[in-house]
């Protein structure tokens, strides 16, 4: 019969390391495509510095703007008041706003239109151009000084020209702070790595309002190109290359660590499993490779259970054989017995019928012995240990007294871990079989050893012979088959015996018979 389901699919082990080693190897490549997590956060770094950057310029701006005593009606618009703003007075802190995920990446900044800047501005302009050059060589971030009107009057090659188009820009002259994602335009071809990254192809914008007697005297425009992680890794490409190979030799170290261990152990006791079955004897012996100790417990549990299996069915072969040669011989002399009684007619006196009559019975009642027998062999081997105790004078007590012998008990009344009705069951055996062969006296003791008792069981009667020692537990061996003996009781006792993790053996005496039994005490 097949266990395993054929409605059912289920993956071989080889599939399932293989996509395992298959997830191994992509997890550095798949993170590439998480990179926009941290992309993002360099994003805001970079908006953040910009911002702190700009906030120190627009300082020096509107403290120039002050100093050249520009009329209100010079400045630009107002700016309105900010409840949020007013309430952390005097400080006026600009958090970060851009999100590479949710924000919308605007086309690249559009060029700057002709204009005519205010001569006032202008002169403010030029004095403070060389420190928006010199600013810009260490912050690597691009200026733009604008006027209330949005025309730049320092930074950079655009001086005179207008940027008031500018979305952020016209914002930030409005008096609200701005910023945006805008594709960059690259001054040199990207590097193939550029391809998984979105963050790489943007530019981030930040517009300042410059605030002066509450209006808008300018605009501080700064832009820079984020970091990027991709970037680092193409200039890395031969250490990327190196840790490429790294992953993928460690890939395989782990798949053939795998398969020696796991795998190929595991294929070997399939095998081994079915050459038992197919009923090869040479199958049962240790694994030449097991890989890991889990392995070999495994390996060891199964063989163990195959060798058991292996004997028991060779004792189920040998028990039914002798069953049958055990029933075979009371059924033909029965049958033999009936034939001469039916075929004789009237020619056998009554002297003969009521001899073949009486074989009849006999050896239906042999018949009728050997059926119990075997129903009580079969509920002994079949017995699970019920947790009970006991002890030798409770289990005797639940005997009838047998006139044949005496019956004595010596040594402490020791509790033993089994039930008073199997042990009675085991004693009354052994007390038949010593009257059976001559006893008059049965010495029954026990004595214990750590977790275990040894009880003895001895006689005063003829003994067994040296050359039936080794056959006294053997199914259906008897030296009293004439008088009714079915050589089963032993049997019996040792299954039921076994039943409670318990042995019995044959011990050698001076006189008589003896058993020493072995049973756990009671717990």
């Amino acid at each position: 019969m097949r266990w395993l389901s054929k409605e059912r699919w289920r993956p071989r082990l080889a599939t399932v390391v293989v996509a395992i080693l298959i997830v191994v190897m992509a997890l550095p490549l798949v993170g590439l495509f998480f990179f926009r997590l941290y992309e993002n956060q360099l994003i805001r770094q970079t908006e953040g510095e910009l911002i702190a950057q700009g906030a120190v310029v627009a300082a020096v701006y509107a403290d120039a703007v002050r100093a050249a005593d520009i009329a209100p009606e010079g400045l630009g618009a107002p700016i309105s008041a900010d409840p949020a703003r007013d309430s952390n007075y005097p400080y006026q802190p600009i958090e970060p706003q851009l999100d590479l995920a949710s924000d919308d990446v605007m086309p690249s900044r559009p060029a700057a239109l002709p204009a005519t800047a205010d001569p006032a501005f202008a002169a403010i302009g030029a004095r403070l151009d060389g420190i928006l050059d010199e600013t810009q060589r260490t912050t690597l971030a691009g200026f733009r000084l604008l006027d209330p009107h949005g025309v730049v009057i320092a930074g950079g090659g655009e001086v005179g020209q207008s940027l008031g188009e500018v979305e952020e820009v016209g914002r930030a002259l409005s008096g609200v702070y701005a910023s945006e994602l805008r594709l960059r335009i690259p001054d040199q071809p990207p590097p193939p790595l550029y391809s998984v990254s979105r963050g790489t192809k943007v530019r981030v914008f930040v517009a300042l309002p410059v605030e002066v007697a509450g209006r808008v005297a300018g605009v501080v425009y700064l832009s820079r190109t984020p970091n990027n992680i991709v970037k680092h890794l193409y200039g890395e490409r031969g250490k990327v290359t190196l840790a490429a190979i790294a992953i993928l030799g460690g890939t395989l170290l782990i798949a053939l660590v795998f398969i020696r261990t796991v795998s190929r152990p595991i294929y070997a006791l399939i095998d081994r499993t079915k050459r038992i079955a197919a009923g090869d004897r040479e199958a049962i012996r240790p694994l030449d490779h097991h890989g890991t100790r889990e392995m070999a417990e495994l390996s060891a549990a199964f063989l163990d259970m195959a060798t058991k299996l292996q004997a028991r069915s060779d004792s189920i072969q040998t028990f039914a054989t002798h069953v049958s040669h055990e029933l075979k011989s009371p059924l033909t002399a029965i049958q033999g017995a009936a034939e001469l009684l039916r075929d004789s007619g009237g020619t056998m006196d009554e002297a003969e019928r009521r001899r073949f009559s009486n074989n009849i019975v006999t050896d239906a009642g042999r018949l009728n012995l050997l059926v119990r027998r075997l129903l009580e062999l079969a509920r002994a081997e079949n017995l699970a240990p019920s947790g009970e105790s006991t002890t030798i004078n409770a289990a005797l007590a639940l005997l009838p007294v047998d006139t044949r012998l005496e019956v004595r008990t010596e040594g402490g009344d020791t509790g033993l871990g089994i039930s008073g009705e199997n042990l009675a069951i085991v004693l009354a055996n052994l007390i038949d079989n010593s009257a059976r062969h001559g006893a008059k006296q049965v010495t029954i003791g026990a004595e214990s050893a750590g977790e275990r008792a040894a009880v003895h069981v001895g006689d005063d009667g003829d003994g067994i012979s040296v050359s039936n020692r080794a056959k006294v537990f053997e199914p259906f061996f008897t030296t009293r088959r004439e008088a009714g003996g079915t050589g089963m009781g032993l049997g019996i006792v040792l299954a039921l015996l076994k039943a409670h993790d318990g042995t019995i053996r044959l011990v050698d005496t001076e006189r008589g018979t003896r058993f020493e039994i072995n049973l756990p005490l009671s717990s």
